[in-house]
């Protein structure tokens, strides 16, 4: 079947042609990819030639660009606009996916021909990026299991052609189980504290499924944004209980038996490759280095945080007049804010509306700082009518790429918010990246406007550090193309540039009411910029009580692995052993309903945001000490930092760009925890 995916797109930026992309064609499509790629490596891996850089690591670059474009396509619309039809497939192709990566990984020729270039590298003098390609493909092999025997790779591939076939269930049973447990409500006054656009969101979202009355639909994380308008309790509890079940309930959507076959597969491959547990093999390719490095910081964090969130509960408790749970914590947190500042979600959201704060906050930063200019592209197309294309170019107008931005929710998209790239750049192949944004923001009834809480607007400044990572970066290589580093490294640009939220420039430019215009009042921005680390307690604790839950599965030997048979007494004991286990914050996510670690490549790795924050605290002082929204100061960011991609150790990277080592103390500062 010829396919659209057969040919490099003749689109400006090779942005794929997603209106001539049928259900019909993704599998051909894969099929095709693998066959090929396998073509190109054999070809390799049996060259007659002594090994070379040339011959073999470049090379080996080259091969899978039709598997690339194909995988590029649909695991976009996978994730963010999936049907039925299109997660039968995911759950037909990732075994096969899995089988054909660790064909290419653990090639026993293939690995001898790589080890020969990194041994050869002295005398052949690589360096800078293409010594750091041999040192990354050789280490990655070995990780991946390439120096195994032939019943270990046996095992081993059968694992992860298994462990492909649960994450893909695992992440379709959350997307199912999430829409089924949206709450219907069907009295307008349970909705009291709910603006207009909310609750037009809401009555949308109700009649896009042939409901009366008003849907509330989940986010991936425990809760809900609107828990803090809400003023009825008892549907404040409603949705807690919902959120909190999800992945437990018994039904075909059930994902504890999934996540515990996860669990002792990955507990079972580390021992296969010679590790003690799972968090063992992720660390040693990481920043980290070791699970008891990143013990040593979460550890040292959870008897400041708990206590924080112990004082800040029995301050909201004393505020509503009872004792405050889970479903109540953020509603309190509101009346609290407007009491000490002035600036909760109510008074603020009218000035927040989706457009400006786009244009006028997330652009205007990236130019003052970078140079880069936004202009919409109505002639390209995305993969939804949702979403909107921005072509990118640099002060002297070169061209940088595209940004795709697909803001609203939709019940074929998962929950959370993520940045994915669609075209890698790289020199090589002479490609520009072409990089998407999704958000779960609910959408407004068509004429209303889309008004976000200050949680919304930090996420998109959140997620376009991401974009901004893949746009700017610069390499030869498609395999340290833009976030392409470390996993451990990978938020730090990102959380970097949530700074420019609240920067009085910034803020003062995009924060306007949607009606007439007018500035945000001072008491408001006030409010905002003296609020920072409020409530800081409960964000730290149910992000450590995440972060710790999935070490704790992750650090299972396969015999204790094997040994746990009830996710929910497992998780209360990891949460008690950690020191954790506070009422009323129950952790960002839990087990069952925990994508980043079960399902979407953080396995292991959840810690990653607070050991990417150390860096980030660090780097936001030092804006801070040279200018501000400064474009000599985003210059040095750019080039040091965002522009080399995986092409350079990240940790060196940023000690060459910040003159030394980050420090723990700024984090500490941020974060209340002194």
């Amino acid at each position: 079947m010829t396919t659209p995916f057969d040919e490099p797109s003749t689109l400006p930026y090779a942005l794929p042609p997603f209106d001539q992309v049928r259900l019909e064609h993704h599998r051909p499509g894969f099929d095709a990819g693998i066959r090929a790629q396998r073509a190109e490596v054999e070809a390799i891996a049996t060259n007659p030639d002594a090994p070379t850089f040339e011959n073999t690591l470049v090379a080996l670059e080259r091969t899978g660009q039709l598997l690339s474009r194909v995988s590029m396509v649909f695991f976009t619309l996978s994730s963010a606009d999936s049907t039925p039809e299109l997660h039968d497939i995911e759950a037909e192709v990732s075994p096969l996916l899995a089988a054909h990566r660790d064909a290419i990984t653990l090639d026993s020729r293939l690995y001898e021909r790589v080890r020969a270039v990194r041994d050869s590298a002295p005398e052949t003098g690589l360096e800078g990026e293409d010594l750091r390609l041999v040192e990354r493909t050789f280490t990655e092999m070995t990780l991946a299991g390439a120096g195994l025997d032939d019943a270990g790779k046996e095992r081993l591939t059968a694992i992860n052609q298994e462990l492909s076939t649960l994450t893909t269930t695992f992440e379709r049973n959350l997307l199912d189980e999430t829409n089924d447990l949206a709450v219907h409500v069907t009295s307008e006054e349970s909705l009291i504290g709910l603006d207009d656009g909310a609750k037009s969101a809401a009555a949308g979202a109700a009649a896009d499924r042939g409901l009366d009355g008003w849907l509330i639909t989940l986010p991936l994380y425990t809760g809900h944004p609107w828990l803090a308008s809400l003023a009825d309790r008892d549907l404040r509890e409603r949705i807690m209980r919902a959120s909190l079940s999800r992945g437990r309930r018994g039904n075909e959507h059930d994902n504890r038996d999934v996540l515990l076959r996860i669990v002792r597969l990955r507990a079972e491959r580390a021992e296969l490759l010679g590790f003690p547990n799972h968090a063992a093999v992720v660390t040693a390719d990481e920043t980290a280095g070791t699970p008891e490095a990143v013990d040593g910081l979460l550890s040292s964090l959870v008897g400041a945080a708990a206590a924080n969130a112990d004082d800040e509960r029995a301050v909201r408790s004393q505020t509503v007049g009872f004792d405050v749970e889970a479903w109540d914590w953020a509603y309190a947190t509101e009346i609290l804010r407007g009491e000490q500042f002035a600036a909760d979600s109510s008074a603020t959201r009218p000035y927040l509306e989706a457009d400006r704060v786009l244009h006028d906050g997330v652009f205007f930063a990236a130019n003052a700082l970078y140079g880069l200019k936004f202009a919409e592209r109505p002639d390209l197309h995305g993969y939804n009518d949702e979403v909107r294309v921005f072509e990118v170019t640099d002060e002297d107008d070169t061209p940088v790429g595209l940004y795709l931005l697909d803001l609203y929710t939709r019940d074929g998209k998962r929950g959370g918010a993520w940045m994915n790239p669609v075209v890698e750049q790289s020199a090589l192949m002479g490609t520009l990246p072409v990089v998407v944004n999704n958000l779960n923001v609910a959408k407004p009834a068509t004429g209303s406007p889309t008004l976000l809480i200050q949680d919304e607007v930090e996420t998109l400044f959140h997620e376009f550090g991401h974009a901004l990572h893949g746009l700017i970066a610069r390499t030869t290589y498609p395999r340290f193309s833009g976030t392409n580093v470390e996993r451990d490294f990978v938020e730090f640009p990102s959380q970097v540039n949530e700074m420019w939220v609240s920067w009085p420039e910034v803020l003062a430019n995009y924060a306007k009411h949607h009606e007439t215009g007018e500035p945000m009042p001072p008491e408001l921005v006030l409010g905002l910029s003296d609020s920072a680390g409020f409530n800081e307690g409960f964000g730290t604790t149910e992000y450590l009580a995440a972060a710790l839950l999935d070490q704790a599965w992750h650090r299972l030997s396969k015999a204790e692995a094997d040994a746990v048979t009830d996710v929910e007494a497992f998780e209360r004991q990891a949460l008690a052993d950690a020191g954790i286990d506070v009422a009323a914050v129950p952790p960002r996510y839990s087990s069952t309903y925990f994508a980043h670690t079960f399902s979407g490549g953080y396995d292991a790795g959840y810690y990653g945001y607070i050991w990417s924050e150390v860096l980030d605290a660090d780097t936001v002082e030092w804006f801070r000490d040279h200018g501000g929204l400064d474009r000599a100061a985003g210059r040095r960011f750019a080039t040091m930092v965002l522009g080399v991609g995986g092409s350079k150790d990240p940790i060196e990277a940023f000690r060459e760009f910040r003159g030394r080592d980050a420090e723990v103390g700024p984090l500490l500062r941020r974060r209340g925890l002194q």
